[in-house]
């Protein structure tokens, strides 16, 4: 296995395009077994410890997001759109195909990006992309924030709440899909949707997941 000196070129030989099954009007680059490639790309960077690749696969979260805006293009239609934690752009893209002025992707994982770029470019949609951590940095401008899947880490679930909360403050309306992890705010959430998503069984509790797509308030 040559290392990885290109994420893209790694992604390219490590994935194969699929559609997503609850939104098959988007392909993604996707892996067909997660701790594979999880440690394929531990031993080509010759790093231990790194971030499971989040990006690799349609998580369900993502997934209900992505159907809901492509069935409701007036949620986004014209409208400058923030992609939080973009992983492999799935919500992103789907903004861009339902008529989204601009869509900036941002996630801390430069693989994320690099799957992003290439998974926008397979969709023929343009992604603003950055490697970034929004929850340490001011306000971001955007018109609509949505967020998926990211309430699965108890650290991460408390910053990125002060996050929404500074979005709420600022007028950006916040849509979060989620299938019921553990640190969800609940209290929060207005439901706008809800759908029964396949996932892929190793990485979840099922095959099928109740994913939900919520509006966030303010608490």
């Amino acid at each position: 296995m040559p290392p990885i000196d290109d994420p893209a070129d790694f992604i390219r030989r490590e994935t194969t395009v699929k559609p997503v099954p609850h939104a098959e009007e988007i392909r993604l680059h996707v892996a067909d077994e997660a701790m594979e490639l999880w440690q394929k790309t531990e031993e080509d960077l010759g790093e231990l410890g790194l971030d499971p690749p989040f990006w690799a696969f349609a998580w369900a979260g993502g997934q209900g997001l992505a159907r809901y805006i492509l069935d409701t293009p007036a949620l986004v239609a014209g409208k400058d759109v923030l992609d939080f934690a973009c992983g492999s752009g799935l919500v992103g893209i789907a903004a861009m195909m339902a008529g989204a002025n601009s869509c900036r992707g941002v996630d801390i994982d430069p693989f994320a990006i690099a799957a992003a770029r290439l998974n926008a470019e397979l969709n023929g949609v343009r992604l603003d992309l950055e490697i970034a951590d929004l929850t340490s940095q001011a306000t971001p401008s955007a018109d609509v924030v949505f967020c998926g899947d990211v309430f699965y880490d108890r650290q991460m679930a408390g910053a990125v709440v002060c996050f929404l909360d500074r979005l709420l403050d600022a007028g950006i309306d916040v849509l979060v899909g989620d299938p019921g992890r553990s640190y969800l705010p609940t209290g929060r959430l207005t439901e706008l949707s809800v759908y029964k998503v396949p996932v892929v069984g190793a990485l979840e509790d099922n095959e099928i997941k109740k994913t939900s797509v919520f509006r966030v308030g303010k608490s």
